[in-house]
Order: C-alpha cells, then sequence, then structure tokens
C-alpha cells in the first residue's frame, strides 16, 4: 500500500481538523468563564493549531520516512502555497509540542466516528523508545518502562487498540510496557460502551468475562496452552479467532504506511503528537482490511 499525500488530502485533513479546533474554542472559552484566566504562551505562532496538526497527519499519509525531508519537500516546497507562514524546520519542531492535547482530541474524534458494528478486535503492540541495553542511559521518555512481548523484552511504551470489522480504529491507549494486556484498568477504559463480541489474544485472560458479558460485551480468547479445549463450548468461537489476524494486518499499516514507530524525538510531547497523527492518517486511508462475518448474539446469550 503506497500512499502518497496529495493536495485533495491535505485539504480533508485540514476541514476535519479545523472544524474540531472551531468547536473546541468555543468549549475553552465556556471553561475560561468558570475556571477563570487559563496560562498561555505569550507569543501565538504564525502557524494556526489546524495547520500545525493538518502538517503532523499529513507526513504520516506521504511516505516519508524523514519528518525534516517533508517538511522541507513538501510543506515548504510542493505545497508551500497553502502554508506561506510556515517558520523553519527547528521552529516547527518546538511547536509540535503545543500541538499534542488537539491532536489527542482529533484522535479520539477520528475513534468516535468508527462504527460500531458489535465484532471487535482488541491487540496491543509494543512502542519502543530506545534499544534495551541503553534502558538506563535513556533520559527522553521518564514514564518509559522495560516490557516483555511475544518477540522478547523491550523497553518503551505499548499502543493498546481495539478494532470493528470493518478494520477501523474503535479505540486506543498508550501505556507504559509494563502494563500487562489483562490490566482490568485498561480493558475497562478501552472496551467501554461497546457491546457484542470482542476477540482477543491468549493474553487476554481476565477475571472480567462475567463483569464484561452482564454488560453485553462477550470476550472471546484464545485459550492457554495448559487449559482445556473444552473453554470454548460454542463452534462460532472458533470462527471469531480465526479471524483475528485483521488487527495484524492494521498494526502492519500504522507501522509500514502510517509510520507510526517514528521515534526519533527528543521531547515526549512530540513523540505522543506523532503517534496521534499515525492514528488519523489511518482514518484518511480508504481501502482498509476488513472481513465479513456475522455473529448471532441470541446464540451466544447476549441481549440483540
Amino acid at each position: 500500500m503506497d500512499i502518497k499525500i496529495t493536495e485533495e488530502m491535505l485539504i480533508r485533513l485540514y476541514i476535519d481538523v479545523d472544524d474540531l479546533h472551531q468547536s473546541w474554542q468555543m468549549y475553552e472559552k465556556e471553561v475560561r468563564s468558570l475556571v477563570g484566566k487559563l496560562t498561555k504562551p505569550t507569543r501565538e505562532p504564525d502557524l494556526s493549531p489546524s495547520e500545525v496538526c493538518c502538517i503532523i497527519a499529513g507526513y504520516h499519509l506521504s511516505g516519508y520516512k524523514c519528518f525534516e525531508y517533508y517538511y522541507h519537500q513538501i510543506i515548504q516546497d510542493k505545497y508551500g502555497s497553502y502554508f506561506p507562514k510556515a517558520p523553519s524546520y527547528e521552529r516547527f519542531v518546538s511547536l509540535m509540542a503545543r500541538s499534542y492535547p488537539l491532536m489527542w482530541l482529533w484522535s479520539l474524534h477520528c475513534c468516535l466516528q468508527s462504527r460500531r458494528n458489535g465484532l471487535y478486535f482488541i491487540d496491543s503492540k509494543k512502542m519502543e523508545v530506545c534499544h534495551i541495553k541503553r534502558e538506563h542511559s535513556h533520559k527522553v521518555f521518564g514514564n518509559a518502562r522495560k516490557g516483555k512481548s511475544s518477540t522478547g523484552w523491550f523497553y518503551g511504551f505499548k499502543l493498546h487498540l481495539v478494532i470493528n470489522s470493518y478494520g477501523e480504529i474503535v479505540n486506543w491507549l498508550l501505556t507504559p510496557a509494563n502494563v500487562a494486556d489483562n490490566n482490568q484498568e485498561l480493558l475497562i477504559k478501552l472496551l467501554k460502551g461497546l457491546e457484542g463480541i470482542c476477540i482477543g489474544d491468549r493474553g487476554y485472560h481476565t477475571a472480567l468475562f462475567e463483569w464484561f458479558y452482564v454488560n453485553k460485551l462477550h470476550l472471546i480468547v484464545k485459550p492457554k496452552k495448559n487449559m482445556k479445549q473444552n473453554v470454548i463450548s460454542l463452534m462460532e468461537h472458533q470462527q471469531y479467532l480465526k479471524k483475528r489476524a485483521l488487527i495484524e494486518s492494521v498494526n502492519d499499516i500504522l507501522v509500514s504506511v502510517c509510520d507510526v514507530e517514528h521515534s526519533r524525538h527528543r521531547k515526549p510531547e512530540n513523540a505522543f503528537a506523532s503517534i496521534a497523527g499515525a492514528i488519523i492518517a489511518y482514518r484518511f486511508i480508504d481501502d482498509k482490511p476488513c472481513i465479513f462475518i456475522k455473529y448471532n448474539s441470541h446464540k451466544l446469550g447476549l441481549a440483540a
């Protein structure tokens, strides 16, 4: 999948984030009237927050693997007429930290637009910030931790995703690497408000099966090797578990196309804005991996 940023795509990105930013400004005024004066930077940049966010999200659709080359060749050169007040690359990097709240809000807005069709998949992906041997000398990410994945130990974070059967991201969270996949607080945040079926791997065995079931969500996970195979009580479960590779395809697109692992940052805020930018960019990809499978909520004992 080879995606290049186009004029039409940049316009779509800008309109989407600018509409959200204007709505947020109206809400922010109400907050200020209740809370009082909020601390803001004394100098306003020439680029608007919407333009900054548009440029960040556009990078993750550009096919570039170096943000500096993308900024010089695409933003300042090819589409310079759209950003006549674009500052130097060094100045723009300093503006990325300010854009993180709006980028985070925009990514959640994209998730809310995903369809709730009753069939979901959950998985986590490691996000390394440095080699495991340099964990004690690493100073950029103070809340990064040591964790273990299926490929071994690593140092950094975990990106937790929930997608639907259309390949759309329904929810996401970023946690330190030492947070387990079946952490109860994490699962409640990720799966809050979802109804139907959610498929995960062996790492999602939890004591919350009954709690989710009462809340109309059937959590189906692959049985552990030391478990008896009759844990899967219905034949439909095996059919769903075979489709779990869908979320692996989404993870692969986030890495190879959207460059979610872009880790050459010197500020945590820049890195988090970049990760949110990859989630947003994925929302604007038209050909997402998907499956077409129906589930019968009555056979599973769930309310329709």
